[in-house]
């Protein structure tokens, strides 16, 4: 078989609705100066739509855009053997006081590239050329997966709508990060 007849015979990539559905325990981590319970729109959005996906929302917090204080609260996420994934929203751009990536980069053990790549493609479509000045990064801290993006409700809408949905959905194929967490291993091969 020719390599275009076999690209032809594999199914497209999506949701296959006959596989079963496996939800995340996700931790949302708000990171501002400013920023308070009632005003957090982006962790807000983050929390409703993992809890509409099916997922559970397994911790909230707001905290500082001070290196010390991410670190702090991220460590104590991963800590956490009930946590599978953490949020984070906030501090990813350029403005002096954006210090997530400096927070979080010391801690990856493993660096999910493709994940600012897709997130930066999907952004273009709503923002256009200003996803450059987004910082978003993720990888793998011991057995917990970190997602930073920025602090904007509408690039946490595109980020959850266009990138992470499929990405946390056990039903997505042909692979999908749930297989990847280690209560699942081996359950959405």
């Amino acid at each position: 078989m020719s390599l275009a007849l076999a690209a032809k015979a594999r199914k497209a990539p999506g949701i296959n609705p006959d596989l079963p559905f496996y939800p995340l325990s996700i931790a949302v981590l708000t990171i501002s100066d400013t920023r308070t319970e009632q005003t957090d729109t982006s962790g807000g959005l983050l929390a409703e739509r993992l809890r509409d996906a099916g997922h559970q929302l397994a911790a909230k917090a707001i905290v500082t855009d001070e290196v010390e204080a991410i670190q702090a609260q991220v460590r104590a996420w991963v800590a956490d053997p009930a946590i599978d994934v953490i949020l984070t929203t906030g501090g990813t751009g350029f403005a002096p006081r954006d210090v997530t990536p400096e927070a979080v980069r010391p801690l990856l053990a493993r660096v999910m590239d493709g994940f600012s790549v897709v997130f930066h493609q999907a952004s273009q479509g709503t923002v256009g050329i200003s996803t450059l000045q987004s910082r978003a990064l993720a990888g793998q801290i011991d057995e917990t997966f970190i997602f930073c993006v920025p602090g904007s409700t509408g690039a946490c809408r595109d980020a959850w709508d266009l990138v992470l949905a499929l990405e946390f959905d056990s039903r997505f194929k042909p692979c999908s990060l749930v297989g990847q967490i280690p209560r699942y291993r081996g359950v959405c091969a």
